[in-house]
């Protein structure tokens, strides 16, 4: 019996327009209410995976930032952390400023963003059909490199950069490679969403990297939960789509991936399940809980 399952949100448990379906929603209540712990690990802030966390009545845990942060939902507490030091978030936003490439800084609950482009904008328009308590705090700041010099109280979860353009993309890549002390992680596919407007449907399509403080990873803040829950990796599930799902895949004892992920991914997982479009997470909670 799986007594802990830790599940990604975008492209996994949320669909291509950042929806969990009603059937998801019911086959994840229905694991909850036989007492199997689902915890939430996204890349995204503390808040934003909160409100999420809610709609499914998860009341335990959650990962936020790929695993720099575990956060004690029920007790208001965060219970593990690993951010970024601040010299070393100044230092990629001098080169992401330098060289005209879209990047946004994650603090623990909110995103700052120069302007609403690529992954931001996405979430932007997610906001517009949620209420104000559910929505992905978004801050505009206009001199981003002066905002974090002067702020004493934030703490940074990670840095992302976006670009359409792949040669442009992979050669900020190769630069910030030679920081130490950050972890970049290694994605070369776009990431492809869908916005809804109205009747119509837009595609917001980029290349994308995350880079966060050195030996964070989702499968680290997951054996964090373990050694507190007195589990064993056999009573361990994970489910992803992407390169940051990679080590909880790999590592727990049951690893599943998406019928949409990445083909490394894919050859990880010890079964593949349905796309988030089609309810992939439901129809494997299914299969190996319920």
């Amino acid at each position: 019996m799986y007594q802990l399952i830790v599940i990604d949100l975008d492209g996994t448990m949320l669909n291509r327009y950042g929806e969990i379906t009603k059937k998801t929603k019911e086959v994840v209540k229905k694991c909850i209410s036989k007492g199997v712990n689902i915890v939430l690990a996204s890349g995204r802030p503390m808040d934003s995976i909160k409100a999420i966390a809610k709609e499914i009545g998860s009341e335990t845990y959650l990962i936020a930032g790929n695993g720099a942060l575990v956060y004690d939902i029920k007790n208001d507490k965060i219970l593990y952390e690993n951010f970024m030091k601040k010299e070393k978030v100044l230092e990629i936003i001098k080169i992401c400023e330098e060289n005209s490439i879209a990047y946004n800084v994650y603090t623990e609950k909110t995103i700052l963003t120069p302007n609403l482009k690529y992954n931001v904008l996405y979430y932007y328009k997610e906001n517009l059909k949620k209420e104000e308590n559910k929505k992905t705090n978004i801050s505009i700041v206009e001199n981003m490199y002066e905002y974090v010099k002067n702020a004493d109280k934030e703490k940074f979860l990670k840095i992302t950069i976006c670009d359409k353009n792949s040669s442009i993309f992979h050669a900020i890549i190769k630069k910030l490679k030679d920081i130490n002390e950050i972890d970049v992680l290694e994605v070369s596919h776009m990431s492809k969403k869908v916005i809804k407007q109205g009747t119509e449907e837009i595609p917001v399509e980029y290349f994308y990297t995350e880079i966060t403080a050195d030996k964070v990873d989702k499968w680290y803040a997951v054996k964090f939960l373990m050694e507190k829950l007195e589990l064993t990796q056999d009573e361990v599930m994970a489910i992803g789509d992407n390169l940051n799902d990679k080590k909880m895949i790999e590592n727990a004892g049951m690893g599943i991936a998406m019928k949409g992920s990445t083909p490394e991914i894919r050859g990880l997982a010890q079964y593949i399940t349905d796309t988030n479009d089609q309810d992939g997470v439901a129809k494997v909670l299914e299969k190996y809980v319920l």
